[in-house]
């Protein structure tokens, strides 16, 4: 029996730096929009739906034609919202947390993260790392830097730079790509477990699979897709877009 993969898009009206950011226009189309549009190009993903607790995306994304599943406002963060969502679908196997501010994606990049998840049978997640050379990156600790090991098995996520430049130019450095793939029975294991020390002192909530013994498997790309996380972001991608 094939297994199946949805694509789900956590979407929040209510960013506390850039409220209703799913929903600005750029050339007459909301962001939320271009990300649906990314993930409906991916050769592996069977389904997309996007998660939201606002009426307001529910009917942006109607009116372009997408799927949406209203979920509980009360959510702390994007896997619990996913895994309302995947609660309510026994026909899919995987599942692809995309975000929603994210319309730079590309869908060879869900497709890699998608691949590495299915082609490992003893996987549990799935996620993407990029080389970084650039010092200040390296320093910035909203640059997320990942180790891993021999088979690209995650070690360690850290805001700080990892490895330790004791001896210089011995490691390359990887920055964290923010989308995740999980086996659906992972992804429900991990909303349920609470959270972690590490995952805590770092604010990082892959942390709490890592340190209860939870795979996560790494794939290795050149693109960096930026998020729209501020005003700036959203006017950079705007003349992009529009030039």
């Amino acid at each position: 029996m094939n297994k199946k993969t949805v694509i789900v898009i956590p979407a929040r009206y209510a960013s506390t730096r850039l409220p209703g950011k799913p929903l600005l226009k750029v050339n007459n189309k909301p962001i939320i929009q271009y990300v649906y549009e990314a993930a409906q190009k991916s050769k592996l993903a069977d389904s997309i739906i996007v998660a939201t607790d606002d009426d307001r995306i529910v009917e942006a994304v109607k009116k372009f034609g997408g799927s949406v599943e209203m979920t509980s406002a009360e959510h702390k963060c994007g896997s619990d919202r996913i895994t309302e969502v995947i609660q309510r679908h026994p026909e899919f196997d995987y599942v692809l947390n995309l975000q929603g501010d994210e319309p730079q994606i590309t869908p060879n990049i869900i497709d890699k993260t998608i691949s590495a998840l299915i082609e490992n049978d003893d996987t549990d997640i799935s996620t993407l790392v990029r080389e970084i050379t650039s010092k200040e990156q390296i320093n910035n600790p909203n640059c997320v830097k990942c180790v891993f090991d021999n088979n690209n098995n995650a070690l360690y996520f850290s805001r700080c730079p990892i490895p330790y430049e004791r001896n210089e130019n011995q490691a390359p450095y990887y920055a964290h790509i923010g989308i995740y793939g999980y086996k659906k029975e992972s992804l429900i294991k991990m909303t349920k477990l609470p959270q972690s020390v590490l995952e805590k002192q770092e604010s990082l909530e892959q942390l709490r699979a890592l340190q209860n013994g939870m795979k996560i498997k790494i794939a290795i790309v050149g693109l960096n897709p930026v998020g729209i996380d501020t005003i700036e972001d959203y006017e950079k991608f705007k003349s992009q877009i529009e030039n």
